[in-house]
C-alpha cells in the first residue's frame, strides 16, 4: 500500500499524501488527550511521512488548529498540505455554560455560513493556527445531518447566494488552493455540485467497508466533475476497529451484524477488520486521501502497520461474494 503516494486534490495543483492526518481527536472534545499528547501524534505523523493534516475550528472548540500550528510551524510550509473548515464561528463565552465536549476552551460555537462569516472564519484560523496560509478550505457541517430538514434549505441557500463567493474569491485570490465542502452526507454533496464548482469533499463514514452507496451517484459525478474526495471516519467511528460506536453513538443492531459478517470473512484470510477498512477506501481513483484521526502515537503507528498489512486479492471476491461489498466497488490491488 503506497501510503505517501502524493495524489492531487482536483484540479488544483495541490498534492496530498494517500495518508493524512485527522485531527478531530486532537482537542480532546472526545476523549481526554493534553496538547502535549496532540502535538506528538503531530510530529508521529510527519516524521513517519504524513503530508497532509486536516483540522477545523470545532476540534476542541480552537484547540486543534492551536496544536497543528504549534507543531508544524518549524516546519517548511511547502512541504505540506493543510486543509481547516469554515461554517462555525468561535464566540468568547460571557457566562459558564455546561459543554458536553471535554476541556472545551471558553468559547460559544456560532454556525454561519454567510460571505462575512466564511471571511472571519478564514482569518480567525489563520491567527489560532500562527500560520499563513490554509491549503484547502472545506465548508463544516452543513446539511440535514445536522442541522435538520427544516432548517437546512435556508442555511445552503445563504452558503449558495453568499458563502460561496467568499470562497470562490478566496481561491481566485491564491489565497486557498482549493475549495470543498466536509460532511458525513453524500445528499448534500450531490445538492452543491448543481451549483457549484469544487476542488475535493472531505466525505465521513459514507465510502467505507461498511458503506458504498457513494459508488452509486456521487462518486461518478466526482469523477466526471474533477472533484477529488477526502474519506474521513474510514473506520466509521470506531466501529470497524472493534469498537461499538458508529456514527458518532451506539451501533443499531443491523450495522453490528453486518460489520461482524464482515470480520468472519476476514477472519478466514488471517486479515484483521481495521487493515481491510484501512486499505478499501485508497482503491477508488477519486480517493485522494483517508484521514484515520488517531487518539495517540501508538493507535497511529497502529494504524500504519494496518496499512502495510498484505490482503490476498481472495478477500475482496469473499465480501463481494457474500453480497458485503457493493458490485462496482475498486479494490486494492
Amino acid at each position: 500500500m503506497p501510503l505517501f503516494e502524493k495524489r492531487r486534490i482536483g484540479r488544483s495543483s495541490l498534492e496530498v499524501t494517500a495518508l493524512g492526518l485527522g485531527c478531530a481527536t486532537l482537542g480532546g472534545s472526545r476523549i481526554d488527550i493534553t496538547r502535549d499528547e496532540a502535538e506528538a501524534i503531530i510530529r508521529a505523523a510527519w516524521s513517519a511521512g504524513v503530508r497532509y493534516i486536516d483540522t477545523a475550528p470545532y476540534y476542541g472548540v480552537g484547540q486543534a488548529e492551536r496544536c497543528v500550528g504549534d507543531a508544524m510551524r518549524e516546519v517548511p510550509r511547502d512541504e505540506w498540505v493543510l486543509s481547516t473548515k469554515v461554517g462555525r464561528l468561535l464566540r468568547p463565552r460571557r457566562a459558564p455554560g455546561s459543554d458536553e465536549r471535554r476541556h472545551p476552551l471558553p468559547f460559544d460555537v456560532i454556525f454561519d455560513y454567510s460571505y462575512d462569516g466564511i471571511m472571519r472564519s478564514f482569518e480567525d484560523s489563520l491567527q489560532r493556527l500562527g500560520l499563513a496560509r490554509i491549503d484547502i478550505l472545506y465548508v463544516h457541517d452543513i446539511g440535514v445531518y445536522q442541522h435538520g430538514s427544516e432548517a437546512h434549505p435556508a442555511l445552503m441557500r445563504t452558503l449558495r447566494d453568499s458563502g460561496y463567493r467568499a470562497l470562490e474569491e478566496l481561491r481566485n485570490r491564491g489565497v486557498v488552493g482549493a475549495i470543498g465542502i466536509g460532511v458525513n452526507e453524500r445528499e448534500m454533496l450531490l445538492e452543491a455540485m448543481e451549483w457549484g464548482n469544487w476542488d475535493a469533499f472531505l466525505l465521513a463514514g459514507r465510502y467505507t467497508l461498511l458503506e458504498q452507496a457513494p459508488l452509486e451517484d456521487l462518486l461518478p459525478k466526482c469523477q466526471a466533475a474533477g472533484t477529488s474526495i477526502v474519506v474521513g471516519g474510514p473506520l466509521n467511528s470506531g466501529i470497524l476497529a472493534g469498537r461499538d460506536t458508529w456514527n458518532y453513538r451506539p451501533a443499531p443492531p443491523e450495522i453490528i451484524a453486518r460489520v461482524s459478517a464482515i470480520e468472519a470473512v476476514c477472519d478466514r484470510h488471517g486479515v484483521p477488520l481495521a487493515a481491510a477498512a484501512l486499505q478499501f477506501p485508497l482503491a477508488h481513483p477519486v480517493v485522494a486521501a483517508i484521514i484515520p484521526g488517531p487518539r495517540s502515537v501508538a493507535e497511529f503507528n497502529a494504524n500504519l502497520e494496518l496499512l502495510q498489512r498484505p490482503i490476498p486479492p481472495e478477500l475482496w471476491t469473499d465480501l463481494r461474494s457474500a453480497g458485503l461489498l457493493h458490485a462496482a466497488a475498486p479494490t486494492p490491488v
